[in-house]
């Protein structure tokens, strides 16, 4: 059986290593391995000393300890350690679902958080619940959850901070989620690969790991943390009997994650919050410049502001923004996405505020805009 094609990756491997001043990566600042291990007090030559033999399936007992840390109630046995995020998903959908179950997803979304779901229990039986776009922000409506459950869903699909709208639920809003999750006995797959990400004036929330029985978390060091090149990830299983499951399923996948990449990662955690307040830190900033940017072009985009993550979806007021990106990526070496390759329209599209070079990036797309005044679509 043949997988939807995975768009958002297509993308990039297009466009993201021959177009230089790039709008809409999703991940943090990244550094230097020396630089990492200076910051977390760890000898390199420790580091080029580590065999080069298979790892533990679940992943490293300090490791483990050391993700289990930045949890308020978790305990490394519920930590399992991924070759790559993407891989959590893919245990996921294997471990816990059949062809006859129902999964309902947020939309737009990441397209393997939609497609490996279809994939294993059939288009017809994922639904979406969308987000609704008003004046100032983004918003999901509970009421909307509960008609899309029936007496066939497995599972409930989230994302917060969210990609790409920046959407992050109250307190209150993710407490109905949880009850609706328990209320109905289905699991709560929480992805939460921007967890941490809280920006200036938004509410924080605590990890779905920390607040239900039926939550299963997916996190990394991709996103918050800025080291997209180690690939490492985990996720948070709640239980002993569902953990050997997901272990049974990584034998088939990776079996194990790079003994290097467990070594740098371990390193990682031991100053895991130095890394995303550097990470925020870029975030805050970027955002700054991101609403001048758009105060000066109101009649080309409608900007909602996000509340917390390093993305936010821009809606840009031209006919497609497909057309667009190609135009931009050849004019001026400027890359933008179109929101489309995530589920939403063709006229919206995927910002990140996450690198240094934002401003640069920014500034391109400023001068290419001044240059061609003409691509807009007025709004009446």
């Amino acid at each position: 059986m043949k997988i939807a094609r995975f768009e958002t990756e297509h993308f990039f491997a297009r466009y993201e290593f021959n177009t230089p001043y790039q709008l809409c990566n999703s991940d943090c600042e990244t550094m230097s391995i020396e630089t990492l291990l200076e910051l977390a007090n760890v000898s390199i030559t420790d580091f080029t000393q580590q065999t080069l033999g298979y790892t533990e399936s679940q992943g490293s007992p300090e490791l483990r300890q050391n993700i289990a840390n930045t949890y308020q109630s978790c305990s490394p046995k519920n930590v399992l350690v991924l070759a790559t995020p993407v891989e959590g998903i893919y245990l996921t959908a294997r471990a816990l679902l059949n062809p006859v179950d129902e999964v309902i997803v947020l939309s737009p979304a990441y397209d393997a958080l939609i497609n490996m779901f279809e994939h294993v229990v059939g288009i017809e039986n994922v639904k979406k619940w969308n987000f609704h776009s008003s004046d100032d922000g983004w918003e999901l409506r509970i009421e909307e959850l509960t008609q899309l459950l029936s007496a066939k869903t497995k599972m409930i699909v989230v994302n917060f901070p969210h990609n790409p709208t920046g959407y992050v639920p109250s307190p209150q809003m993710q407490q109905k989620i949880i009850a609706i999750a328990e209320q109905n006995n289905v699991w709560l797959f929480s992805d939460e690969m921007y967890f941490g990400l809280t920006h200036e004036g938004t509410h924080k929330i605590p990890s779905m790991a920390d607040l239900s029985p039926k939550a299963i978390v997916l996190s990394g060091l991709s996103k918050t943390y800025g080291l997209p090149g180690l690939r490492t990830g985990w996720l948070v299983v709640p239980n002993e009997q569902l953990m050997e499951e997901y272990i049974n399923w990584k034998f088939y996948t990776s079996i194990c994650s790079p003994g290097p990449s467990e070594f740098l990662a371990t390193a990682a955690l031991k100053v895991w919050d130095k890394l995303r307040q550097r990470s925020l830190t870029q975030i805050n900033s970027n955002l700054q410049i991101a609403d001048q940017f758009f105060h000066r072009w109101p009649d080309h985009f409608t900007w909602r502001r996000p509340l917390a993550g390093s993305t936010a979806l821009v809606q840009f007021h031209v006919n497609s923004v497909n057309q667009i990106t190609e135009r931009l990526a050849t004019e001026a070496g400027v890359l933008i996405q179109s929101a489309v390759t995530l589920g939403s329209d063709d006229q919206h599209m995927r910002i990140g505020f996450g690198r240094a070079t934002f401003a640069t990036s920014l500034g391109k797309f400023d001068s290419w805009l001044t240059d061609n005044p003409m691509i807009i679509d007025k709004k009446d």
